[in-house]
């Protein structure tokens, strides 16, 4: 017959192992929880939504302009001093004008917020003009939060963390399922506009396509490479 203290060793033994054994299972759980997912759910107060505020790598100042070149491509952003309610909530109006080889191909208007307590910015959505022979035939890829089932998306964080995931666009019946995942926060990119330190890189990519495209922001400035696109030209509200 075994001792009683045989038998507490026993005891302890098992429940030794049993406590490894959980806690080993429960490091594996929280190493794969997050694995390879993309965040899809924001919680934020939309009280705290605004078309002004203040993010490092992305600007909502009425009137600020970038100017992109790519080839036979030319982008140019603006910062429209235009705002539109999306969703409850008052956005801003940032317009794109695209053009190869001199036509005018897409006019896109994009509606962002930001948060004032965290400076994360969202997406609500785009009004999409595809143009051809100066004319406008197509809408594909227009968008907007609250229409048809579609959400807001997280365009880029306040505090962006590397090996983070979210999704851009929340618009699965409209195919707009953009999401992004923060490569660097400290990448350094010269274009014809300068050369700019401390870069974040954005990897985008949608369920619905097979490429990605990478994008590159600067701190104070914005977008400076957009795949192919560089930023050859910055302006300024009142031309400063």
């Amino acid at each position: 017959m075994a001792s009683k203290w045989g038998h507490v060793k026993l005891l302890a033994f098992v429940s030794g192992v049993t406590l490894l054994l959980a806690s080993l299972s429960g490091a594996q759980k929280t190493a794969g929880k997050g694995a390879g997912e993309w965040r899809s759910e924001f919680t934020v107060d939309t009280r705290n939504l605004g078309p002004v505020g203040s993010n490092p790598y992305f600007i909502l100042e009425p009137g600020y302009k970038l100017h992109f070149v790519g080839g036979a491509t030319r982008m140019t952003m603006t910062v429209l001093r235009e705002t539109k309610m999306v969703d409850g909530v008052e956005t801003r109006v940032v317009e794109e004008r695209e053009e190869v080889n001199g036509k005018l191909t897409e006019v896109t208007r994009d509606y962002y917020a930001i948060d004032k307590t965290t400076g994360d910015v969202y997406y609500f959505g785009e009004d999409v003009d595809i143009y051809k022979g100066g004319k406008i035939v197509s809408h594909e890829g227009s968008w907007l939060s609250g229409v048809d089932g579609a959400k807001f998306g997280l365009m880029i964080p306040g505090k962006p963390v590397v090996g983070d995931r979210f999704y851009q666009e929340r618009a699965e019946k409209q195919r707009a399922m953009d999401r992004a995942e923060v490569v660097s926060i400290s990448d350094s990119i010269t274009t014809p506009a300068g050369s700019f330190k401390q870069c974040l890189h954005i990897k985008e990519s949608s369920p619905f396509e097979k490429t990605t495209t990478h994008k590159w922001y600067a701190p104070g400035v914005g977008l400076v490479k957009d795949g192919k696109l560089v930023l050859v030209k910055i302006e300024r509200a009142g031309g400063k």
